[in-house]
This record gives structure tokens, C-alpha cells and sequence, in this order.
């Protein structure tokens, strides 16, 4: 399956079982995960990282992204287990 079988440019988002999954979901978490697991970050960086990666779990987890991939990170693994 490709990504425009997915999302189609011109469509932003999509709903999975309820839940409005956004194009950009996965690489905002990357990015975000990236921040949070970063020891040189600012606290101030990894507490917005934090929440943003919390504000998007309900999107990852109706995708699936979880259960076909696990966090290599045992602290970041621990936390989103524990949200």
C-alpha cells in the first residue's frame, strides 16, 4: 500500500474507528520522541514534547503504529506505556 492510498494529497485527515488521525501524526511523534529522549534538551523542550506526544497517542494507537513497532528507548517505551 502507498501513503496516497492512505491520505490522498488533497485529504488532510482521516477517521480510524473514531479517531481523527492528522497527515504528519507519525513524524510529529518522531520528532517529538526524538526532543523527549534527548539528554542535551531543556526541561521546558521535553515537557512540550511530552505533551505533544500525548496529545497524538490516541491517533497512534488507532493506527496501529504500536503493535507492529516497539520503541527501541526503555525510558520513552516505559512512559508511553505508563499514558
Amino acid at each position: 500500500m502507498r501513503a496516497e492510498q492512505i491520505l490522498p494529497d488533497h485529504v488532510d485527515k482521516i477517521d480510524v474507528n473514531g479517531t481523527t488521525v492528522r497527515k504528519g501524526t507519525v513524524a510529529a511523534f518522531l520528532a517529538n520522541a526524538r526532543i523527549w529522549t534527548d539528554e542535551g534538551a531543556s526541561e521546558d523542550a521535553r515537557a512540550h514534547a511530552g505533551a505533544d506526544i500525548v496529545e497524538g497517542l490516541p491517533a497512534l494507537r488507532a493506527i496501529g503504529l504500536f503493535d507492529v513497532l516497539e520503541i527501541r528507548d526503555v525510558s520513552l517505551r516505559n512512559w508511553l506505556d505508563a499514558h
